[in-house]
């Protein structure tokens, strides 16, 4: 029967070229927009290189101060000082690291002028994310102890600098110092927010003092991660932070409140919206589901005008099987199930264009060291929307002209 009903689709398909297309057109604009943005968020907030480990790792970035006039400042504000003395004495986790965010800085290389960004980090870095080391390794809590000219470069950063030729061993100015490569990574994308950067260097050499007693860190801030030994362990670390921050002291003498805690990247987010101290989800997918819903809606509302015109022309058709017999159920389904065809069909050729999108987006390199692709998921969720479209735009008018007497249905829904 479903062969049947295939056969049928297609049939009507190229019967009504015009409704076809229309239809087609709505169907995979919208999915290919979803797909695009979905293509998007999971390649910031997946579980990608080098954050394998992200299922397992929490972070400290983002919080909110208000002060004793009622002045509120939020974003990444915590310096080395705040990091250090509430975040790495945590017990719980199996590892913590702190880093600066990308710093961008212009680097000269004869009379070549390179805009590049420096990282400083902890020796801890390199355990918790999971780095492709090209050439050499990664620098060691030592390095970092003695603050050691050292420093690990980035793949663009060596054809650029050294002109492709291996850097390990050689030495590049960067930020007033001259470091010696003794690392070479597969480049990070800059959606990568933590990991990401083209030179990393042990966190002595900011020029931010990082003894200095104070919250608030300086420009582009600071961020810890913080490694479980397993997700089971999330409430425990969680409690364990907030009976830290309990016992908090402001030594700047203008603070008197503080909102933060250990969090993945969504409720980092969340937290910061809905400013509760614990990120729920919750509140904002439901809003990202009405958005979502809202952008659907009106395609949807456009399609089924297009059914409904579609199956009129087809009454006829319904009035005849109804007089041998066929019932509404048998009708309506048979409607869906065509639909359902159209829509998937409308869904493939979204994932065509966006495979297509993608590839010229990752070929301009308008996002640095950015490589957008499809995945399983993504398809997955893809065809689940275009499933739901079909049957959204087909249940109403099927069962409509379903409900039609047979002599009504032959002239059309008109006695």
């Amino acid at each position: 029967m479903l062969k049947n009903y295939f056969k049928i689709a297609l049939k009507v398909m190229m019967r009504h070229k015009l409704f076809t297309f229309i239809s087609l057109f709505g169907i995979s604009f919208t999915l290919l927009i979803i797909v695009l943005f979905t293509s998007a968020l999971d390649h910031t907030f997946g579980p990608h290189y080098p954050e394998k480990k992200l299922g397992r790792t929490l972070s400290v970035t983002m919080g909110m101060l208000r002060s004793k006039s009622g002045g509120t400042s939020s974003g990444p504000l915590f310096s080395p000082y705040f990091l250090n003395k509430y975040v790495k004495s945590l017990k719980t986790p199996e590892k913590i690291s702190l880093s600066s965010f990308y710093n961008p800085i212009v680097v000269y290389k004869d009379k070549k002028k390179l805009k590049l960004g420096i990282k400083y980090t902890d020796g801890e870095f390199w355990d918790i994310l999971d780095f492709n080391f090209l050439e050499g390794k990664p620098f060691s809590r030592d390095d970092v102890n003695n603050i050691a000219n050292v420093a690990v470069i980035n793949k663009k950063t060596e054809d650029q600098y050294f002109d492709g030729e291996p850097a390990v061993g050689k030495y590049i100015e960067a930020d007033g110092r001259t470091y010696r490569v003794i690392g070479v990574v597969e480049n990070v994308s800059i959606l990568r927010i933590m990991p990401y950067s083209d030179i990393w260097v042990p966190m002595g050499h900011t020029k931010e003092d990082l003894n200095k007693i104070t919250i608030t860190g300086n420009f582009p801030g600071w961020f810890a991660m913080v490694l479980a030994h397993s997700r089971k362990d999330f409430p425990k670390i969680k409690s364990e932070f907030q009976k830290h921050l309990e016992k908090i002291e402001f030594p700047e003498g203008k603070y008197e409140w503080i909102l933060t805690n250990t969090s993945s990247y969504g409720e980092a987010f969340a937290r910061q919206v809905f400013r509760q101290k614990e990120g729920n989800l919750a509140p904002f997918m439901t809003i990202l589901f009405v958005l979502m819903t809202l952008f659907m809606l009106l395609p949807t509302i456009n399609l089924v005008n297009i059914n409904v015109s579609r199956i009129i022309e087809r009454s006829s058709e319904i009035g005849i099987r109804k007089s041998f017999g066929a019932s509404s159920l048998t009708l309506v389904g048979q409607f869906i199930v065509e639909n359902i065809i159209i829509t998937v069909i409308g869904g493939f050729i979204s994932l065509v264009m966006a495979a297509i999108i993608l590839w010229m987006v990752n070929q301009s390199g308008v996002i640095p060291d950015t490589h957008l692709g499809l995945n399983f998921r993504i398809f997955f969720y893809s065809m689940i929307f275009a499933v739901f479209f079909g049957l959204l735009s087909g249940v109403y008018p099927a069962f409509k002209m379903s409900k039609l007497q047979p002599a009504e249905a032959i002239h059309g829904g008109k006695r």
